[in-house]
């Protein structure tokens, strides 16, 4: 069923949307550079401008998006269309306009939905520490190199999830009927009973026998299928943490400054082993009830003092925490901050030694016997035993200040020595590194690959690198990475003769001959077994369904279901392009079986889908209509990023 329907457009450009729509870009050193340029903006909104920054940050993000999914198959040329760069404008519009009126309607997130999304967010996480808290230094150095503060990303996450609410409600407003979602599914899981005959294009081949001159002309219509694609012999320069860690080799003292600066990240905090005995009264409770809980608890504490070998029991018997209880009040292991109770329980489970109770412990939620079953105390690793660790801790916030303090000059370098990589690798004592390559992605190498950026591809095979083998500009590749390179040899796309690709040239002229001699025969037969309603020459039966294709083409697929059910036996045919053509019979045709709940409550949810997606495209055009919207400059397909 989820097959069915993610085939179909809709939720397929729901899904295009997701990818497409990038987050607002940062104006960089280029943007600013072109702040007086009329070109430097592409459209603007309620007298707001977007920046041709913006849309390049966004088309960057784009493409690394789109590398990462598609991996090898991964072709930058995909984004080089008009309709592919007026789509990113329209995307940047439209957050434009939900900003402005998230901000009109005075949306916002509370500090516990901050929290929460930042709690979630798995980089953060991985800043726990063993007692469960964040290491708010670390978080800090993290936010630090993207030129943030934690108020500052506090306030984008804000700002994040106060945008989310539009199209969240709308999603979430977003109903199907019963009736419809059922309709849909027995259609999507509807079979048909078909039986093939395929006139394929391997067939013909011996049918064909291309003359010179079909050849030629054939050669002379299509030259830049047959031509090598230019490449160019580069240097290049990888600027990152990374490659600048190998540069940082730490001293003794060096590293025991880092470890007595950041002593608290190799510190265990004390922990405490304890069981209780809560009798509930929470905060709100009536005097009274506070009264008669406090009597209980003090009743109980008398009990544990005369019998403490029996505190599991009488907890296991009395207390009212239904989590502890069956457990005899155990608690496990905790450092302060990580238990319910508030200070009041922390405060007095660490006055505890082993094996003591507590007095009455009062807590927003009750009233508490504390007992000390284990003490482990505070301790801290020495140098010696956290030195390999601490490091690479070293070495990568100093490489990632590094990185920060020498990118605008690494740019620099690079710009101002523009024959040469030389100098720049000496100063920053990085590695030249030599490849060849063509404009396009290699999907022999890896899809992160700094020499499958589409931007650093653009670079090298601009006239600049090609003609005048000046350095590109440092590139930013994202990930905290600059590339820089040089052309040192370069061989332009040429069209060998025919001589040489004649056998290759003939094979293409057989393959579009023998196609044409297949469809030209399929269609004939199709127009006789209108007439005809024979069987001869067909396959075997089978049955095949939206989900379930039997290794039916998918164009076939599609022809076989458009067929007329009033109407049978009957026939349709199929263009398969290259694989010549195929005619189906269509026999008969099996009702679904009926839809489970839950899948039926699927089916729901996904056209639900659908409709929210109409809604949301029926309220940006309201907004739009209501909104100064200004398309200034939509980038054109040969403009230079």
């Amino acid at each position: 069923m989820l097959d069915f329907f993610r085939n179909h457009q809709r939720l397929m450009m729901a899904l295009l949307i997701l990818i497409v729509v990038p987050g607002l870009g940062i104006v960089g050193v280029q943007g600013f550079s072109s702040f007086f340029d009329e070109n430097a903006y592409v459209a603007s909104v309620n007298g707001n401008k977007i920046s041709r920054a913006d849309y390049d940050n966004a088309l960057r993000q784009q493409v690394d998006r789109a590398r990462q999914v598609l991996g090898a198959q991964f072709d930058p040329k995909m984004f080089e269309t008009p309709e592919m760069r007026t789509a990113l404008v329209d995307s940047l519009v439209q957050q434009r306009m939900l900003a402005d009126e998230t901000r009109r309607l005075h949306l916002t997130a509370s500090d516990e939905a901050v929290r929460r999304a930042l709690l979630a967010d798995p980089v953060i996480s991985s800043l726990r520490k063993p007692d469960g808290t964040i290491d708010v230094e670390r978080y800090k150095q993290l936010l630090a190199m993207q030129g943030m503060t934690p108020e500052q990303y506090d306030e984008r996450i804000r700002y994040g999830l106060a945008s989310e609410q539009i199209p969240g409600s709308i999603q979430a407003s977003a109903f199907t009927s019963k009736a419809l979602a059922q309709s849909l599914t027995e259609l999507a899981e509807q079979r048909r009973d078909v039986q093939g005959l395929a006139f394929r294009t391997q067939d013909y081949t011996s049918k064909v026998q291309p003359t010179d001159a079909q050849i030629s002309a054939y050669f002379d219509a299509h030259r830049n299928e047959f031509a090598t694609p230019e490449t160019a012999t580069i240097q290049y320069l990888v600027l990152s943490p990374a490659t600048l860690a190998a540069g940082i080799k730490p001293t003794d003292a060096e590293l025991r400054k880092y470890y007595d600066d950041n002593i608290a990240r190799y510190r265990t905090p004390a922990e405490v082993r304890a069981s209780h005995i809560l009798i509930n009264a929470p905060k709100d409770s009536s005097a009274a009830d506070k009264a008669k809980a406090k009597q209980k608890a003090d009743e109980l504490l008398a009990q544990v003092r005369a019998h403490p070998d029996q505190f599991a029991q009488i907890a296991q018997k009395s207390s009212e925490d239904p989590g502890s209880a069956a457990k005899g009040g155990d608690l496990g292991y905790f450092s302060r901050g990580m238990i319910a109770g508030g200070k009041a329980f922390d405060d007095a489970a660490f006055k505890l030694k082993k094996g003591e109770i507590s007095d009455v412990v009062e807590s927003d939620f009750g009233y508490h016997i504390i007992q000390a079953t284990d003490v482990k105390p505070e301790a801290t690793k020495p140098f010696d035993e956290v030195k390999d660790a601490l490091t690479k801790d070293y070495i990568a916030q100093q490489s990632s200040r590094s990185f920060t303090d020498d990118a605008q000059a690494f740019t620099d370098a690079v710009y101002e020595k523009s024959k040469t990589l030389q100098s720049a690798a000496d100063k920053y004592k990085l590695q030249i590194q030599t490849a060849t390559v063509g404009p396009k992605a290699n999907p022999q190498l890896p899809p992160d690959s700094p020499l499958n950026n589409a931007k650093v591809l653009a670079a090298i095979f601009a006239a600049d690198s090609v003609k005048d083998r000046n350095n590109t500009q440092a590139i930013d590749i994202g990930n905290n990475t600059l590339v820089a390179a040089r052309v040192t040899d370069y061989k332009p796309s040429t069209v060998p003769p025919l001589d040489t690709v004649k056998d290759a040239v003939r094979a293409k002229v057989v393959t579009q001959e023998a196609g044409a001699l297949a469809r030209k025969e399929g269609a004939a037969r199709l127009a006789e077994l209108d007439k005809s309603k024979s069987t001869a020459g067909f396959s075997s039966p089978s049955t095949v369904s939206r989900n379930d294709a039997q290794g039916v083409p998918v164009a076939a697929l599609s022809a076989i279901f458009k067929a007329d059910a009033s109407k049978l036996p009957a026939y349709v045919g199929v263009d398969l392009g290259d694989d010549g053509y195929a005619i189906y019979r269509v026999n008969g045709i099996q009702k679904a079986a009926p839809v489970a709940a839950d899948r039926l409550a699927g089916a729901q949810q996904q056209v639900a889908q659908v409709y929210a997606q109409a809604e949301m495209e029926a309220y940006l055009d309201s907004l739009k209509a209501r909104s100064k919207v200004k398309l200034t400059h939509t980038p054109s397909v040969n403009e230079p990023q």
